[in-house]
């Protein structure tokens, strides 16, 4: 199963190869509205793009609370150990 980490590295690969953030500023802290500049279609896009990467679904509820990438990988990492089960 991936770390918390390997999952930061993933995601943040993708906000700056696909979203075109600034890779100095993608971090687990990192706010995804506030710091990354993503907005809400930038976020389904996102959730779209991990489906297709991890080959979970991904539920809106799953995303609500979100607000962070650490958050993102967080709720990635729970979906892929519920997967494994």
């Amino acid at each position: 199963m991936k770390t918390k980490e390997e999952i930061v590295k993933e995601i943040s690969e993708v906000l700056v190869d696909e979203f075109e953030c600034d890779a100095s500023k993608v971090s687990a802290d990192a706010r995804l509205y506030e710091d990354l500049d993503l907005d809400s279609i930038d976020a389904v896009d996102l959730v779209v793009r991990l489906q297709q990467q991890t080959g979970i679904k991904v539920e809106a509820e799953d995303f609500k609370s979100i607000r962070t990438l650490g958050d993102v990988a967080e709720a990635i990492g729970r979906l892929l150990a519920e997967q494994s089960k």
